[in-house]
């Protein structure tokens, strides 16, 4: 049985993970909702002006009184920037499992800062909440995603032919990814 525990804060060495509110909303506008590259192989398309980034955050917000909602900001804990987020966007309940989704300030690319939080949020969410198993999917093309998820011990399972429709409606391949908890405890206890 899933213990849900909403968005609770994760500090790492580098990163606080917490909660959104409406004042990030410029921060977010600036540092990725508006960058084509970021959003080049999500699901949805880069925010044409302020307005669509508040929007966005006010449901967020909302979301956060739901204890089944996990969707983090990437702070930066030296400077306060929020440069990413990270959260649950799928979870099944009968099967104690939950999909993961993440993006990424440009600027913070290839810094190790996703792994960072990725770890972090898949140890929150097997210990805490109890999930069994946490799966990521990436867009085919994008290797990095790939890579952070490699990183933190999720292992590729498999290509999903033509799974969805990408923005110019044409359908797309995605790599999953998946670790389970019994994989992250032979991990934990190798650390010992």
């Amino acid at each position: 049985m899933l213990t849900h525990m909403g968005t609770k804060k994760i500090y790492t060495n580098r990163l606080l993970l917490r909660k959104f509110n409406v004042f990030d909303a410029e921060e977010v506008f600036k540092n990725w909702s508006n960058d084509e590259e970021v959003t080049k192989y999500l699901t949805w398309n880069p925010h044409t002006n302020l307005n669509v980034t508040k929007d966005l955050l006010d449901s967020w917000v909302l979301n956060y009184k739901i204890p089944s909602t996990y969707n983090w900001g990437i702070e930066l804990r030296d400077t306060c920037n929020i440069i990413g987020n990270i959260g649950v966007i799928n979870f099944n309940e009968k099967n104690l499992s939950c999909e993961i989704g993440y993006c990424l300030s440009r600027k913070y690319w290839g810094k190790g800062i996703m792994s960072e939080a990725l770890e972090e949020v898949i140890n929150y969410l097997f210990s805490k909440v109890n999930f069994n198993r946490i799966e990521a999917k990436h867009h085919v093309d994008n290797i990095a995603s790939g890579k952070v998820m490699l990183k933190c011990k999720m292992k590729y399972e498999g290509t999903l032919r033509e799974f969805r429709r990408g923005k110019n409606k044409e359908f797309v391949d995605l790599a999953v990814y998946s670790i389970l908890k019994s994989d992250y405890h032979k991990m934990i206890y190798r650390k010992k």
